[in-house]
């Protein structure tokens, strides 16, 4: 097991540990059930006939507002970041939605839309400008030399694309992403608990609310979790500084000396010739 894979496991067993600690000083299962307590009950739900019809149906909801307010999100930042003026027009609509409340959308749309549709697009309202916003400032990012130098060489738009802004905007996108799954859940499930979705866990979060069966609440609960977790979070500051302590060692088993020909000099030079031309 790779060690950040193996750290992450002591945390989560240093969180459960934290969580029976806090069930055994309540003292109460009404209020605080144990880990175990809500894991047998997780196995019981998990036999039952309409588990998985239930996590289908929100599955299928959620998953299709995260993937539209990605795919929107993705071709309205790269049109953004080509006209300045599609960019300063979904500035203020972008803005609000990051700063209304996700609540006060759920009520409105309740009243526009059926409940069944409602996850669906609370979800792709929540991912929207977290992916546009990401992907637009990876696009704003790009090197600036090698933009130059591809519209000196009048390079295609869609060579410019894949080559020079999608190894820039990929962290980005990553991130934006990693960050919009979890909102999606969050919000898609808000809603079908505001809404009482029939047949979908929120239904299921607010029965338990309603008969105050707190086992079943942590239970479902758990069920999002394992849903909606970025099971390929990436740390991509470390990837590149991975990268980068490679590329030394593949240098370090290499080295120049003042005679070598370095091979990314275009004429080729050696050391000392650089030295001399930067000494004058």
């Amino acid at each position: 097991m790779q060690r950040p894979a193996l750290q992450k496991c002591i945390a989560v067993a240093l969180a459960l540990l934290v969580w029976q600690g806090a069930a055994m000083a309540v003292g109460l299962d009404l209020l605080l059930p144990s880990p175990w307590q809500v894991a047998c009950r997780l196995w019981s739900v998990w036999r039952e006939p309409g588990f998985f019809a239930t996590v289908a149906f929100s599955l299928l909801r959620i998953s299709g507002g995260f993937a539209l307010g990605l795919v929107l999100g993705v071709l309205l930042a790269v049109a953004a970041g080509r006209l300045r003026v599609l960019e300063l027009l979904l500035w203020p609509y972008v803005t609000a939605i990051k700063s209304v409340p996700v609540a006060s959308f759920i009520i409105i749309c309740l009243i526009w839309m059926s409940t069944r549709q409602l996850a669906v697009f609370i979800s792709f309202l929540m991912v929207f400008p977290v992916i546009y916003s990401n992907t637009l400032q990876g696009i704003k990012s790009a090197d600036g030399a090698l933009l130059e130098m591809a519209r000196v060489y009048r390079v295609p738009f869609s060579r410019r694309l894949g080559y020079i802004y999608a190894p820039q905007v990929k962290p980005f996108l990553l991130s934006g992403c990693s960050v919009a799954l979890g909102m999606s859940w969050k919000s898609g499930v808000a809603a079908e608990v505001i809404g009482v979705v029939g047949g979908s866990i929120g239904e299921r979060l607010y029965e338990a609310k309603v008969y105050f069966q707190m086992t079943d609440l942590l239970a479902w609960t758990v069920v999002i979790v394992v849903c909606s977790v970025d099971y390929y979070d990436t740390d991509w500051e470390t990837v590149e500084n991975g990268a980068l302590e490679e590329e030394m060692q593949k240098c370090n088993a290499t080295p120049c000396t003042a005679q070598t020909t370095c091979s990314e000099n275009k004429p080729e030079q050696t050391d000392v010739q650089a030295y001399e031309m930067i000494s004058e």
